[in-house]
């Protein structure tokens, strides 16, 4: 029996442009922190796990969402499922968080929650994203880091 998507039509929005590289971020000398823009460039192509589009084109991810404090080193990144019922909210959160986790340098805390008023489930999304211990079992798993890997491929 196959499952068919939660959200089989969903919208569409066009994506910005890429980022201009500027001559000081290519120099080693100069303090490049990291800001939001570079954020969201790491998890904007990130697959979503129903439709073959980014979580950009769908707008499930936006620049205005992730928030940075470097001299605290946390990155917060807030995300708008397509539907208030959709049942990949968890694994689209995971996706996110692996891939901040594996880009990201390893001295920020990293954390991903479900936009507020977006998501039924919002608070046990949000519960299971900030569980480290869950975290860790769900990336135990063989099957599920094959479904995010192939998300974040592109990212």
């Amino acid at each position: 029996m196959t499952k068919t998507a939660d959200n089989v039509n969903p919208n569409v929005y066009d994506t910005y442009s890429e980022r201009e590289i500027t001559s000081n971020e290519l120099d080693e000398d100069v303090v490049d922190e990291i800001d939001r823009r570079e954020v969201f460039d790491l998890i904007r192509n990130i697959n979503d796990p129903e439709h073959p589009l980014t979580l950009e084109e769908l707008r499930v991810v936006e620049e205005g969402n992730i928030f940075v404090d470097n001299k605290k080193n946390v990155v917060n990144v807030y995300f708008t499922p397509t539907i208030p019922h959709c049942s990949m909210a968890t694994l689209i959160g995971l996706s996110i968080r692996v891939q901040l986790l594996r880009a990201l340098p390893s001295r920020f805390k990293v954390t991903v929650e479900v936009s507020e008023g977006t998501h039924m489930s919002e608070h046990a999304v949000n519960k299971q994203l900030a569980d480290k211990e869950r975290v860790a079992a769900a990336l135990e798993n063989n099957n599920l880091v094959q479904i995010i890997n192939q998300c974040v491929v592109n990212s």
